[in-house]
């Protein structure tokens, strides 16, 4: 069994993980990232670069090159509501160096900035480690053990461990954090449809009375994502795939017949929605950022964005201390203070823009009230714009360190 010695140790290689072990070595810390899959290949995970991020990029002299990646730009995102289109978030007034939403394939972002990590001096990245264990010392965390799918096993020694494993976290279970459970009503089921050259538009969400179907573009696929209640995957199963194929023709901008398309339940994957929030998002040597310590609904696609603010606050807290072996349990809840506010007020949007529904879980025939106000009121899309494409709290690059 092999023993490392690191600074850091950061377990997840999603976009929180990467984000703060690039950040963190970027300010001289030496940091290892363990990811439990051999590739960045998942195909129904969040694509949504955000304008937050992608100022990100510009800060860290990246945009360019990043932007030559394939996506697709939407500058506005909209709903049908009783048969019209409305805008939603308007994205155009942003003080940004982008106004617009890149949808980009989760697996380019990553793959993205695995390369630009290879670059700094202090980034390691290991593909197919799954993390089996904390190991701790004086009541500490002081590192983790870790298996790869050749069944080799080696331990990491590190004043700190990063739990960004997502909201099946192994970390913040093994840490023992408590978690804080909002519920969640619907799931989701993911497809993809081919896209051909005469379709429409993307509307990226299309909204129908019991349900909601939204719409990404990716280039030669739609990828659909077809919201349940909670629960009712077994049933629609039940029905049959031409009933499916009917309820998702119903709410699509498509015509009836490219749904033939789905012809298998393999085709269509669930995705188990949850929002919850740790009580605490960390322990002596340990903190959980992202997905594991806010799991967020899909709705705005606000995780994906959120979990990479945490992590360039992380990185900004963090480097000093841990490059000059000084971090304490200060540093680390001076991390959960930063970030708690803006989660819990996107937490909070996130209820505001989701549908009432009666005790068997059916949705109420309207849109929520919040989403009928910015309907009515045009203005409020820009406001909207601001608080998904910006969040409530945004993190930057120190200005001494941008590339820019």
């Amino acid at each position: 069994m092999s023993d490392v010695n690191q600074d850091c140790v950061i377990a997840g290689g999603g976009p929180a993980g990467m984000m703060a072990a690039l950040l963190l070595a970027w300010g001289g810390v030496r940091v290892t990232v363990l990811e439990q899959h051999p590739d960045f290949l998942r195909d129904f995970r969040g694509d949504t670069i955000h304008p937050s991020t992608l100022q990100l990029m510009a800060e860290l002299g990246w945009l360019e090159e990043f932007l030559r990646l394939p996506h697709q730009k939407a500058p506005d995102l909209h709903a049908e509501i009783a048969g019209r289109q409305v805008t939603i978030a308007d994205f155009s007034r942003l003080p940004l160096a982008c106004r617009y939403i890149a949808f980009m394939p989760q697996w380019d972002f990553l793959n993205f900035l695995a390369m630009k990590g290879r670059d700094i001096p202090g980034f390691t990245l290991l593909m197919g480690h799954r993390i089996t264990q904390l190991l701790r010392e004086d009541g500490r965390v002081a590192g983790l053990s870790w298996e790869n799918e050749a069944g080799e096993q080696g331990r990491i020694r590190a004043p700190l461990v990063i739990g960004a494993d997502g909201r099946h976290s192994v970390v913040r279970a093994e840490a023992g954090l408590e978690v804080i459970d909002f519920g969640s009503a619907v799931d989701v089921l993911w497809l993809r449809l081919t896209r051909l050259p005469d379709d429409p538009a993307p509307a990226m969400s299309h909204a129908g009375p019991q349900q909601g179907l939204v719409l990404i573009d990716r280039g030669d696929f739609w990828q659909c994502g077809y919201v349940i209640r909670k629960g009712s995957h077994d049933d629609l199963k039940e029905r049959g795939l031409p009933a499916f194929r009917a309820a998702l023709a119903a709410l699509a901008p498509l015509p009836a017949d490219r749904f033939d398309e789905v012809e298998s339940w393999d085709q269509v994957h669930l995705l188990s929605i949850r929002m919850d929030r740790l009580k605490r998002w960390w322990a002596p040597g340990v903190l959980c950022i992202g997905d594991a310590a806010h799991a967020m609904s899909p709705v705005g696609g606000f995780g994906v964005n959120l979990a990479i603010q945490d992590a360039v606050a992380a990185a900004n807290i963090l480097a000093g201390p841990l490059c000059a072996g000084v971090l304490s349990d200060a540093h680390l809840a001076r991390v959960e203070a930063r970030r708690l506010f803006p989660t819990r007020a996107t937490q909070g949007l996130q209820r505001m823009m989701r549908r009432k529904r009666n005790d068997k879980g059916e949705a109420a025939a309207r849109p929520p009230g919040f989403v009928r106000m910015i309907a009515r009121a045009p203005v409020l899309s820009r406001l909207m714009g601001r608080l998904i494409g910006m969040g409530f709290r945004p993190e930057h690059i120190p200005r001494d360190q941008r590339k820019t």
